[in-house]
């Protein structure tokens, strides 16, 4: 039997027929001639006048890349998470010495304790900075997730303990951190600022539209780098992300990689609880022309796949819609496994190989590296076009107490009792009431954490964020080139443009 919605087909014989079909044709002939076949039946319903008033703009709400297409991960998971977790604990503490101070100084805890995987896949194995060979790598992370680009190169060596305990407070004694990124304040560290919301987007299509535009004219080498940017899934609510992604499809800029970090929250509450943000934006980007990759579960859900062989598991993944994960986020195990399996004995047979405590920590597939570095990996080698990675997280990740809560948006504060509970939950080595404090964390030299993260980033260039200015001063020209301005038009009228035009020309 061909694994499908179950339900929908048990009694529909010719229905099956054509399924099973289609299933010997992949296992036969590959995909390349199912998608051939697949097109002439579209383009024969079409010449019959025949209307799909759904069109297939949708795949199933699992992840774009199976098992057995899985690259091997190339890095070590278990040290990679270890620094992710001291990031976490360094991005958290810079917001709350922030609010500690009295100041009214504010900041963002729970978008980079979502992204903090992700970031840190591509930091450790795709993000390269410009060298002889190569052209680099254009990169803009989410400007609520600062925190922890901040808390990267603090535990590098590139930023002081007193920068970090003057974040969002510049004109501190000793120096501080800008809140978003962009480089009017620190020149040498952002390559391109993403805030204001929605304006990120834009700007990364322009700029890997004018790299396309250079290098097609002799004015740039055709050698490689891409521009990779990160948005929240609140944040293609503004219409300048959704406005302008036809642009980078008829450019055909294979040289673009958006990635959507879909924790399901914004400021006032959940991004689409009644729906499902990721299909609504697999729609439109594959509508617009992009390549769409979905990171929706973790590995641990293969083998709830490899047995579901009827389809079950996909039908309840369809069906529930992105207010349930959330509720599942704050729930416990036994909570969440009566919700899911509602009463159907097969799902509850699928779900009985996992306890209560394995269901409450089964993971999104944003906190898998092996499903991020798949996702990137495939990105980074398209050269069809631009390409959308759809990422599921939770907000928080980590923060003891208020993971994927719906004031974690907001959160920034913990008591005494939460900051010690992340602390133990994150495994960072300070004693209570250091991380009472909110103390920095900083891994000694010579550790295996600081040897890797240092090697990662030798190897693809050297330490990110970097922004390096290469143009020259231009000598500003002499007054004279200016004469014709100066001495005036006498009684003719020069429009604005044509002046202008006359300076140029000079």
């Amino acid at each position: 039997m061909v694994s499908r919605r179950a339900e929908t087909i048990a009694h529909d014989v010719e229905l099956q027929e054509w399924l099973e079909s289609m299933e010997s044709l992949l296992r036969t002939e590959g995909p390349e001639r199912a998608k051939t076949i697949f097109r002439a039946v579209q383009e024969y319903l079409a010449d019959e006048h025949v209307i799909i008033e759904s069109a297939t703009l949708n795949t199933s709400y699992r992840n774009t890349i199976p098992l057995d297409q899985q690259p091997a991960y190339p890095g070590d998971i278990e040290l990679e998470t270890r620094i992710e977790n001291i990031l976490r604990w360094n991005a958290m503490a810079m917001v709350l010495k922030a609010y500690d101070s009295g100041t009214g100084v504010g900041g963002h805890i729970g978008t980079y304790a979502s992204a903090a995987t992700m970031m840190e896949v591509g930091l450790n194995h795709f993000f390269r900075n410009k060298s002889e060979d190569y052209g680099g790598d254009l990169v803009g992370i989410q400007a609520h997730a600062a925190p922890g680009v901040y808390a990267r190169a603090f535990v590098e060596g590139r930023l002081s303990e007193t920068q970090l305990e003057n974040f969002r407070r510049e004109l501190q004694p000793g120096g501080g951190l800008s809140s978003y990124p962009h480089p009017r304040n620190m020149p040498g560290f952002w390559q391109m600022p993403t805030a204001s919301m929605g304006l990120s987007t834009p700007t990364a299509i322009y700029q890997a539209r004018f790299a396309k535009y250079l290098e097609n004219r002799g004015l740039k080498p055709k050698n490689g780098g891409k521009v990779w940017v990160f948005i929240g899934d609140g944040e293609s609510d503004e219409p300048e992300v959704l406005g302008t992604i036809n642009i980078a499809a008829r450019e055909q800029l294979d040289n673009l990689v958006l990635i959507v970090n879909c924790n399901l929250q914004r400021l006032d509450g959940p991004v689409r609880g009644n729906g499902k943000i990721i299909q609504e934006l697999e729609r439109s980007f594959r509508g617009a022309q992009w390549n769409v990759i979905k990171v929706i579960w973790s590995g641990e859900w293969d083998k709830l796949f490899a047995i579901d062989h009827e389809g079950v598991l996909q039908d309840r993944m369809e069906r529930a819609v992105d207010g349930d994960y959330q509720m599942y986020s704050v729930s416990s195990g036994p909570e969440v496994r009566d919700h899911w399996v509602a009463g159907d004995q097969k799902l509850e047979e699928i779900m009985r190989v996992l306890s209560d405590e394995e269901i409450r920590c089964i993971r999104r597939g944003g906190h898998d590296h092996k499903k991020v570095y798949a996702a990137f990996d495939r990105a980074a080698r398209s050269t069809t076009g631009p390409t959308v990675i759809l990422i599921k997280t939770i907000k928080g990740y980590g923060m003891e107490g208020h993971e994927g809560s719906n004031a974690v948006h907001q959160k920034k504060n913990l008591s005494r009792e939460e900051r010690i509970d992340t602390r133990n939950r994150l495994a960072i080595d300070l004693d209570d009431d250091a991380a009472a404090r909110a103390d920095f964390y900083r891994p000694p030299e010579g550790s295996a954490e600081l040897e890797y993260l240092r090697a990662r980033r030798a190897e693809l260039g050297g330490p990110w964020p970097r922004r390096k200015v290469e143009c020259p001063p231009l000598p500003a020209p002499d007054l004279d080139v200016f004469k014709d301005q100066i001495n005036g038009s006498g009684e003719r009228e020069l429009s604005t443009t044509m002046a202008f035009v006359r300076m140029l020309s000079k």
